[in-house]
C-alpha cells in the first residue's frame, strides 16, 4: 500500500481537494490523526478566504465532518477545475456535485458517514442539502443553496422574498437614535425587538440602528411564508439579522418563524395593534413622538427657514419620515416657481396636498373654504376657533398641569359634528382642516367595513395609523353607521357589532390625529363615546338672516339680484346651506343656458326644486313666483 499522502497547512477547499485526490489516486488515505490535526488547526487559525466558512461552523455547531463537507461542496460550486475533479472522481454515478457515499470516503478519518453528512446538523440547518435524485443514500449529491455559496464568498445573492436592509438617511433625533442603539445592545440577552414606529421608513431606519449596535446588519423576511430554504445559514454567514413586518390588527398575534440554525437577533416592525409573542419574550418599543423642538430641527434640516420652520412644528404635528415627504414636496414647488428655498406657501401646499397610505379606505377633501364661505352663528363661529386653537396645541396642552393630567396626556383631537343634512358640517370640516394647513381626508365607510370578523378593525386600524403618520385630519361622514350604540347581544352579529364598537371606543381615545365625526342624530352614538370626545358641536337649521348670508355667500358680489329680493328668499325658503347652494347651482345652470345673468325667478324655480326633493310643498308665498317667475 502506498504512504500516506503529505499534509500541508492549506485551506480548507484545498485540504478538501487534497482528501479527495487522495481517494481517486487509490492511495493511502489521510491517517486517523494527520487530517483531524490538519482541520483543527485552520478551524483555530483560519485562513482569510475560509473565516467565513469557519464562522458558520462554529455558529451551527458542526462537526469536523461536516465543515469539510461542506468545504468540497462549497469549492466544487466555486470553482470548475473542482466540479471537473468531483465529476471525474464519482464517474458514472454521479455529476460535478459531490455524492454522499464520496464525502463519507474523503473524510472517513473524521468520522463521516452518508447518513451523518446528509442528516446531521448541517443538513438540519439548511447548510448542506441532500439532493432528491431516485438513489441509494450513498450515491445521492450534496449541496449548499447557491445564496449561501454566494455569503461565504462575500456575494449579493439572496434568498427568495430576503433582501438586504438599504441605507437611509432619514433624519431622527439623536436621542431617538441613542435609544435604539441601547436597545440594540441588549439583544444579546433578549434577542427580540419589536419597532411600534409611526412610518415604516422610521422603523426600518430604527432597526438598522439597532442592530448595527448589535454587531449586525438586518434583512428585510417575509414574515408570513414559510422561509426560504438556506436562510439560516444565509443570515449568519452574511451577519444579518432578521427583520419582519407582520400586518397585525387588533387581538391578533404573531410569532417569528423557526429558523434552522439560526438563534440570533430578530426585529418586528409593528403598527400599534397586535402582539408580538416569543420565547423569550421581546422587548417591545414604541418611539416617543416628537417635541416642538425636535420637529423645528428636522424642518430646518430638510431645507426650512428657522422662522418657517418653527411655525411648522408648532403647526403641523408629524414624524420624521411625514416631515422628509412634505418638505421634498415643497421643495418641488419652490423649484418649478423658481426660487432657491421653500416657502411657507411652498410647505403649505404639500402638507395639504395630500398623504400616501390613506387611500382606498379615505379619499382627500379639496378645497380651502375661506372665512367668507364659512356662514355660522357667531357662538358656533367661537366654538370652532376654539377647536382650531386646542388642535395647534394640543400635544403640549398637558405641560405645566397637575400629576393626573401628565400621566395620560392625550394628543388626539376627537369632534362631533352634530345637525341636520346641508347644515355645514362637511364645510366646517374643510374650512377647520384648511386653518390647520393640513388635508382633510373623507373615511369611506364601504371600504373600511367587512362581512368577515376582525376585517373590519383591521382596517380601521390602518386608517388610524396612516392619519396619524400623515397629520391628516380624518373625517367620519355619518359616523353614527360605525359608532352606534351597543346592543342587548341576542347572536353572533350583535356580538361583533359590540366588538367593533368596543375597539372603536379604544381606538378613537388611543388616536394621536385629528378626527371629526359627522352625523344627523348624535342619540344614535354610544354614550361612551361622549366623554372620547373632546367636542360636541351641534349646527343648527340656519334662521332667516343666517340664510341671507348664505345666498349672498354662494351667489357672489357680481350677482345683479337685488337685495331685497335676495332676504325675501330667505324668509320665505327655509332651506339649509346645502340645499341653498344646490338651488344656486341650478339657477346658474338655467341662466347659462340662456346666455345671461341670474335672475330672481331662476332662484325660485331652484327652490322650488329643492322642495320637491325634499318631498315637502313649497310656501305658499313661494308657489306663484316659482310657477309664473318674474323679476
Amino acid at each position: 500500500m502506498n504512504a500516506p499522502a503529505p499534509i500541508s497547512r492549506a485551506a480548507l477547499p484545498e485540504l478538501a481537494l487534497a482528501a479527495l485526490g487522495a481517494v481517486t489516486a487509490a492511495v493511502q488515505p489521510f491517517s486517523d490523526l494527520a487530517l483531524p490535526a490538519a482541520v483543527a488547526a485552520l478551524r483555530a487559525e483560519p485562513e482569510p478566504g475560509d473565516r467565513a466558512l469557519a464562522r458558520l461552523a462554529d455558529a451551527l455547531g458542526l462537526s469536523d465532518a461536516e465543515l469539510m463537507a461542506a468545504a468540497l461542496i462549497l469549492a466544487a460550486e466555486t470553482d470548475a477545475e473542482a466540479a471537473r475533479a468531483v465529476a471525474e472522481a464519482q464517474a458514472p454515478l454521479g455529476g460535478s456535485r459531490p455524492l454522499a457515499g464520496l464525502a463519507a470516503r474523503c473524510f472517513q478519518a473524521l468520522g463521516a458517514t452518508p447518513e451523518g453528512l446528509a442528516a446531521g446538523r448541517a443538513a438540519a440547518a439548511g447548510l448542506i442539502v441532500p439532493g432528491d435524485e431516485p438513489a441509494a443514500l450513498p450515491e445521492r449529491s450534496l449541496s449548499i443553496p447557491l445564496p449561501v455559496v454566494s455569503a461565504l464568498r462575500g456575494g449579493p445573492l439572496a434568498p427568495p422574498g430576503a433582501r438586504r436592509l438599504a441605507e437611509t438617511r432619514l433624519a431622527l433625533p439623536e436621542a431617538t437614535l441613542a435609544s435604539a442603539a441601547g436597545r440594540g445592545a441588549a439583544m444579546a440577552g433578549t434577542p427580540g425587538l419589536v419597532i411600534r414606529a409611526g412610518a415604516r421608513a422610521e422603523g426600518l431606519r430604527l432597526a438598522s440602528v439597532a442592530l448595527r449596535a448589535a454587531g449586525l446588519a438586518g434583512a428585510e423576511v417575509p414574515a408570513d411564508a414559510p422561509p426560504p430554504a438556506g436562510l439560516g445559514p444565509w443570515l449568519l454567514a452574511s451577519g444579518l439579522a432578521p427583520v419582519y413586518s407582520p400586518a397585525l390588527a387588533a387581538g391578533e398575534s404573531w410569532s417569528p418563524p423557526a429558523l434552522a440554525g439560526y438563534a440570533g437577533p430578530w426585529v418586528a416592525l409593528a403598527g400599534s395593534e397586535g402582539l408580538v409573542e416569543a420565547d423569550p419574550p421581546p422587548v417591545d418599543w414604541t418611539p416617543p413622538a416628537l417635541s416642538t423642538g425636535e420637529r423645528a430641527r428636522l424642518w430646518r434640516g430638510a431645507g426650512l427657514a428657522p422662522d418657517d420652520a418653527l411655525r411648522a412644528a408648532q403647526g403641523f404635528r408629524q414624524g420624521p419620515a411625514r416631515i422628509a415627504e412634505v418638505a421634498a414636496g415643497a421643495r418641488a414647488r419652490a423649484q418649478a416657481r423658481g426660487a432657491d428655498a421653500p416657502g411657507w406657501e411652498d410647505l403649505r401646499l404639500a402638507a395639504a396636498g395630500g398623504a400616501a397610505g390613506l387611500a382606498p379606505a379615505a379619499r382627500l377633501v379639496p378645497g380651502s373654504p375661506s372665512d367668507a364661505a364659512l356662514v355660522l352663528p357667531a357662538a358656533l363661529r367661537e366654538a370652532m376657533a376654539a377647536l382650531v386653537a386646542r388642535a395647534r396645541v394640543r400635544d403640549r396642552l398637558h405641560l405645566g398641569l397637575g400629576p393626573a393630567a401628565a400621566a395620560r396626556p392625550r394628543t388626539g383631537l376627537a369632534a362631533l359634528f352634530s345637525g341636520e343634512s346641508g347644515t355645514g358640517k362637511t364645510l366646517a370640516a374643510s374650512w377647520f382642516a384648511a386653518r390647520l394647513g393640513l388635508p382633510l381626508y373623507r373615511a369611506d365607510l364601504a371600504a373600511l367595513t367587512s362581512k368577515w370578523i376582525g376585517e373590519t378593525e383591521k382596517n380601521l386600524d390602518g386608517l388610524f395609523t396612516a392619519a396619524a403618520r400623515a397629520d391628516a385630519v380624518l373625517l367620519f361622514d355619518e359616523a353614527d353607521a360605525l359608532f352606534a350604540a351597543r346592543t342587548d347581544v341576542g347572536d353572533a352579529h350583535d356580538r361583533h357589532a359590540n366588538a367593533q364598537t368596543n375597539y372603536l371606543l379604544q381606538r378613537i381615545e388611543s388616536f394621536e390625529g385629528v378626527a371629526i365625526l359627522a352625523s344627523n342624530n348624535r342619540e344614535r352614538f354610544d354614550p361612551a363615546f361622549t366623554r372620547r370626545l373632546d367636542a360636541i358641536l351641534d349646527f343648527p337649521m340656519p334662521e332667516a338672516p343666517a340664510r341671507a348670508a348664505l345666498w349672498r355667500a354662494h351667489l357672489g358680489e357680481a350677482c345683479a339680484v337685488p337685495a331685497a329680493e335676495i332676504d325675501a328668499l330667505a324668509i320665505g325658503a327655509d332651506l339649509a346651506g346645502g340645499h341653498i347652494r344646490n338651488a344656486v347651482f341650478a339657477a346658474a345652470a338655467r341662466a347659462a343656458a340662456a346666455e345671461r345673468g341670474i335672475e330672481t325667478a331662476d332662484l325660485w324655480q331652484g327652490i322650488a326644486e329643492e322642495y320637491a326633493k325634499l318631498g315637502r310643498p313649497a310656501p305658499a308665498r313661494i308657489a306663484p313666483r316659482a310657477r309664473g317667475g318674474g323679476r
